[in-house]
């Protein structure tokens, strides 16, 4: 990688990668969340017969290979404090979708992660 920023290419795969783990966590909680869906066996039926299982498994499988070619173009490190974004994505998409708290210390590891990873974007 090019020093003195991001390449383009780079950029989009890291935007894919945090959309694609988003998502799935919040697929995912969907399926979870669902009050129909009993429990014990009778919840995991339930959950495989709606969609929400799987576009998470599908965001997940595209996620990974996403990941594969992002961390081909940087190194490991730099690439997994880019990544630790999608806990703060995941965090801030759960309080708007699912009215999750975001308490004042959540607010302030977000704060602190974000700046992490935008000293690590900009120094490359």
């Amino acid at each position: 990688m090019p020093t003195g920023g991001i390449s383009p290419l780079v950029a989009i795969l890291w935007l894919l990668n945090v959309v694609l783990d988003t998502g799935g966590q919040l697929a995912f909680k969907a399926a979870a969340g669902d009050k129909d869906a009993g429990d014990g066996l009778a919840r995991w039926k339930h959950m495989a017969a709606r969609p929400w299982l799987w576009i998470g498994i599908g965001c997940y499988v595209v996620e990974f290979l996403v990941w594969i070619a992002f961390l081909s173009l940087v190194p490991l490190s730099e690439g997994v404090l880019l990544g630790s974004i999608n806990i703060v994505a995941i965090m801030v998409a759960g309080r708007f979708l699912f009215g999750e708290k975001l308490t004042r210390l959540r607010v302030a590891g977000i704060m602190l992660v974000t700046l992490g990873v935008t000293i690590v974007g900009v120094a490359g």
